[in-house]
């Protein structure tokens, strides 16, 4: 039986238990943790941030502006997609909303995300136009192609081409650091705490192949997720 099929049968046994014993609850103090982590897509803008003031203007609406806003994005864009996976599956078992949303109602999130900080931004293919306030001192800038991030330059060069693909050999991958999201999903569910990795292995990928369908389906086409 595939995964996707045990998480139906797994969500029609809770709803026989949810019946009997409400949202089934474990002990007070008693939870169960799975950790994740998500490698393998591309960049968007949306999950980096700079305090530029013409970085904004060259990508409006896809750039945050403080740490804690590309922090935020990437908290609400995973758990709304995995939030979505288990209603989802819920409805699919026959559950009720109200039940699904009293399960939902005991998992908790917790999501870790180290966003890069672009000083400046040079966005291929390139436009005519001159941007003012452009520093290209400041460091790292970062390159972009259509809405992704692909690389950082780090040249102290003088000069507009001093960061210019296939001109600089400052031109750097992003940093591995960036190219992780980490997360934990705690349950108090007497049901979903005896889910194996592997059950949650099987929500996490389907929420992965979600975002791979959604707006940043380029970004997320070839990424992949490890539960432990």
């Amino acid at each position: 039986m595939n995964t996707e099929k045990l998480l139906t049968l797994l969500f029609s046994l809770l709803a026989t238990v949810a019946s009997v014993l409400g949202c089934g609850v474990m002990p007070q103090g008693q939870a169960r943790t799975s950790n994740f982590i998500v490698r393998g897509f591309r960049l968007p803008t949306a999950m980096v941030f700079t305090t530029s003031a013409s970085a904004p203007v060259q990508l409006p609406g896809g750039i945050a502006a403080t740490s804690d806003a590309a922090k935020s994005f990437v908290s609400r864009l995973v758990m709304q997609t995995i939030v979505d996976v288990l209603e989802q599956q819920g409805r699919s078992a026959g559950l009720p909303d109200a039940i699904i949303s009293g399960i939902l109602s005991q998992l908790m999130f917790q999501i870790s995300y180290d966003p890069l900080e672009c000083k400046t931004v040079t966005i291929y293919p390139k436009a005519d136009k001159k941007y003012p306030g452009v520093d290209m001192n400041l460091q790292p800038h970062c390159i972009v192609i259509g809405n992704t991030v692909t690389s950082v330059c780090t040249s102290t060069e003088q000069g507009d081409d001093k960061c210019e693909l296939g001109k600089s050999d400052k031109i750097e991958l992003v940093a591995a650091k960036h190219m992780s999201i980490t997360g934990s999903l705690t349950t108090t569910n007497i049901i979903m705490a005896n889910w194996s990795n592997t059950m949650w292995q099987g929500v996490v990928n389907r929420a992965i192949r979600t975002l791979a369908m959604g707006p940043f389906a380029s970004h997320f086409a070839s990424a992949f997720a490890t539960v432990s």
